[in-house]
C-alpha cells in the first residue's frame, strides 16, 4: 500500500480521488508479489545473494593489498589516466603488463563500489585468467579489465536481474559476448548493478541497493545499465558491456557522462543475456558496449565482430566492422531536432543539440531540420503496447516474491490493476490528463493474438515509413537530444514518457548512441524556471523537479543512422566528439 500511496502524490488532487477507490484492490497487488516465495525465503535468498557479493569483495580487496605489497612500484594514478587506445598499445608493446593495468583497475573499482555501489559481485575467476593470457596475446583487448551488466552470463555467476526468483540458478556457461572478449584478450573482472527487472531507466534493486551517480550523489546513474554507467563516469572501468531495450545503455551514458552505443539489433549476439522475460519482439533489445570515448566503443565493436562470435552464434551476420566506413571524413547530410514533440527538453539538452550543430556546419556538413512520424500514437500503440502486450502480466509473475524496491513502486501499481479498472480510470482522466488517459489504456495490453499480428504489422509500417521519411529528407544521419540532466532519486518510474528521446530507434532497430558535449551552467538552471512542457500536465512538472538542480553535471547528444549501418554512427559520434573537444581547447 506503500506503493500506492506514492503513486496517488504524484498526480493531480483530483485525479488521486479517482485512484483511492481502487486502493482496496491494487492491496491484491502485495499478494501476488508474495505468492511465488514467503518472505522469509525471499529474505534468506537476498542474504545468501548479499554474503557472495560481500566475500568476492574482501576476497578482491585481499588480493589487491597482497599485490601491492609486493609491487609498490606499480603507477596505478598513470596506468588509470589511459585511454583505452593507449592501453592497448602499451600492453601490446610490453611496456606495461596485464596484471599491473588489472590491479590497477580492481582497486579503483573496490574504492569507488564503497562510494557508488555500483558493483553485484567481483568476477574472482578473473585473477586465474590473468595469468594464462599470453595464449590471447595477439587478441585486440589484450589485457583490458572489463566491466559487465549483471545480466550477462558468466559461468557458476547468477544474472538476478535484480529479482528474487532468478537467485540461486547460476549461468551453465558464459555468454557468447564473454566468451569473445575472453577470445579477444580481455578479461572480465567485475558485474555491475541494474534496476529491479530491468525495465526502469533508475538503478537500484532489493537484492544490491541503490546505486548512484558519480558526479552527485543525490542523482541517479541511470538505467538499466546504471552499475556500468557510474562506473566507468567514476573512473573504475574504461569499456564495459550493457544492454539497451528503451534506453539502457543511453541514458547511463547521458547521465554519467561517458560514451554509450546501442548498435543495430541483432548485430552483436544476445546468446547467454537474462531479460525479464524472453519472446517480445516489437521492441527489441540487444548488447552494447559503454567507454570513456567513443574510439573505445569503435574498438570494442570491431573485436567482437570478428569470426569467433560469428561461429558462435550463426544467427549474427558476418559482418565484420568497416573500418574505412569509421575513418571517413566524407562530408554528411545531416537532420537535426531539438524536440520530439512528447516530451518538451530540458534547456541543457536543447541548447547541447543547438551547439552540436553550429560545429557540425562550421565543419562542412549540412544540417537540415526533421522531425519524428506521429509520436504520441508511435510511444503508446507500438512501444507501450509492444513491450507489454500481455498487460504485464509476465512481468508481475518474474516478481513474485521480490519485495518490491522503491524506484519501481509507482511504475508497478498501475500495471497491476485489473482492465476494467484500467479502462475505467483512462476514461475518467482523459479530459485533463490526456497522456495518463492514453497509457493507461496501453497498459491493457494488445487482447488478442490477432491483435499482436496487427501490432507488429504496425510496427513494420512505421519502420518502413521512417525510412522513407529519411530518404524523403535525404538525411544520412539524424543528431538529436538525449534525455538528462541526471534526474533526482526516485523520479524514473513516475516519468517513463521521458524514455521518447531514446526508445523510438530500439523499435525503429536503428543503431544509436551518446557522446556527452557539455554541462548544465546557472543559465540552464535558470530557464527550467520557465519550462511548461509540451503538454503542460502532471508528468512535464515532475520532469521540471527530476532535472533541477542539475548544474554542473553533465549533457549529452545522441547520434543516429539507418539499420546496419552502425560504423556511420559510431564516425558521427567521433566527429561531435573532436569537434567539442576543439571548441573547449
Amino acid at each position: 500500500m506503500e506503493g500506492v500511496k506514492r503513486y496517488l502524490e504524484n498526480v493531480e488532487p483530483r485525479t488521486a480521488a479517482l485512484f483511492t477507490g481502487a486502493a482496496c484492490i491494487i492491496g491484491t497487488l502485495v499478494v501476488l508479489l508474495q505468492k511465488g516465495y514467503t518472505q522469509r525465503e525471499a529474505k534468506a535468498k537476498i542474504q545468501k545473494a548479499q554474503n557472495r557479493r560481500t566475500d568476492s569483495l574482501q576476497r578482491a580487496e585481499h588480493a589487491v593489498l597482497q599485490y601491492n605489497k609486493s609491487h609498490p612500484e606499480t603507477d596505478s594514478a598513470l596506468i588509470l589516466t589511459l585511454s583505452l587506445s593507449e592501453l592497448t598499445k602499451k600492453l601490446q608493446e610490453g611496456s606495461l603488463n596485464p596484471e599491473e593495468v588489472f590491479y590497477s583497475y580492481m582497486e579503483k573499482t573496490l574504492d569507488l563500489n564503497k562510494d557508488l555501489n555500483c558493483c553485484t559481485g567481483i568476477l574472482l575467476e578473473s585473477f586465474d585468467q590473468m595469468k594464462t593470457l599470453d595464449s590471447n596475446r595477439k587478441g585486440l583487448l589484450y589485457g583490458v579489465p572489463v566491466s559487465i551488466k549483471e545480466n550477462y552470463g558468466y559461468k557458476n555467476y547468477d544474472s538476478s536481474c535484480g529479482v528474487v526468483i532468478n537467485l540461486d540458478h547460476p549461468a551453465k556457461e558464459d555468454s557468447v559476448l564473454v566468451e569473445v572478449l575472453k577470445k579477444q584478450g580481455a578479461i572480465p573482472f567485475v558485474k555491475t548493478n541494474i534496476p529491479q527487472a530491468l525495465l526502469s531507466y533508475e538503478c537500484s534493486n532489493p537484492i544490491f541497493g541503490q546505486t548512484l551517480n558519480p558526479h552527485n550523489p543525490l542523482k541517479t546513474s541511470g538505467g538499466s545499465s546504471g552499475g556500468e554507467g557510474a562506473l566507468i563516469g567514476g573512473g573504475g572501468s574504461l569499456l564495459g558491456m550493457g544492454s539497451d531495450i528503451g534506453g539502457s545503455i543511453r541514458l547511463p551514458a547521458s547521465f554519467c557522462g561517458i560514451c554509450g552505443f546501442k548498435p543495430t539489433p541483432g548485430r552483436l549476439s544476445s546468446q547467454g543475456l537474462s531479460s525479464t522475460y524472453r519472446g517480445q519482439k516489437s521492441v527489441p533489445s540487444c548488447a552494447g558496449p559503454m567507454a570513456r570515448d567513443v574510439d573505445s566503443l569503435a574498438l570494442c565493436m570491431q573485436a567482437l565482430l570478428c569470426d569467433h562470435m560469428f561461429s558462435l552464434d550463426p544467427t549474427v551476420p558476418p559482418m565484420p566492422f568497416n573500418v574505412q566506413i569509421y575513418q571517413s571524413s566524407k562530408r554528411l547530410r545531416i537532420g537535426y531536432l531539438e524536440s520530439d514533440g512528447y516530451t518538451q527538453p530540458s534547456p541543457s539538452m536543447a541548447r547541447s543539440v543547438r551547439e552540436v550543430k553550429a560545429l557540425l556546419e562550421a565543419a562542412g556538413h549540412t544540417l537540415v531540420p526533421y522531425r519524428h512520424l506521429n509520436v504520441e500514437y508511435t510511444i503508446v500503440e507500438l512501444v507501450l503496447k509492444g513491450i507489454l502486450a500481455d498487460g504485464a502480466t509476465t512481468l508481475l509473475q518474474k516478481l513474485e516474491g521480490s519485495p518490491v524496491d522503491p524506484c519501481l513502486e509507482a511504475q508497478i501499481v498501475p500495471y497491476a490493476l485489473p482492465i476494467w479498472l484500467k479502462k475505467t480510470l483512462s476514461f475518467l482522466l482523459k479530459p485533463f490528463f490526456s497522456r495518463a488517459s492514453v497509457f493507461l489504456q496501453g497498459l491493457c495490453g494488445v487482447g488478442s493474438i490477432q491483435d499482436l499480428w496487427k501490432q507488429h504489422a504496425a510496427v513494420e509500417d512505421y519502420i518502413q515509413e521512417t525510412i522513407a521519411e529519411w530518404r524523403k529528407c535525404n538525411i544520412d544521419a539524424l543528431l538529436c537530444p538525449v534525455t538528462g540532466p541526471a534526474y533526482n532519486h526516485l523520479y524514473c518510474g513516475k516519468l517513463s514518457s521521458a524514455v521518447s528521446y531514446t526508445v523510438l530507434f530500439n523499435l525503429l532497430q536503428f543503431p544509436a548512441g551518446v557522446v556527452p558535449v557539455s554541462t548544465v551552467n546557472a543559465e540552464d538552471e535558470e530557464e527550467l524556471k520557465h519550462y511548461k512542457g509540451v503538454y503542460q500536465d502532471q508528468w512535464d512538472k515532475l520532469f521540471k523537479q527530476a532535472v533541477s538542480g542539475g548544474e554542473g553535471l553533465p549533457v549529452g547528444v545522441q547520434c543516429v543512422t539507418l539499420p546496419w549501418q552502425d560504423e556511420l554512427c559510431l564516425r558521427l559520434m567521433k566527429e561531435v566528439e573532436q569537434l567539442v573537444k576543439q571548441s573547449k581547447a
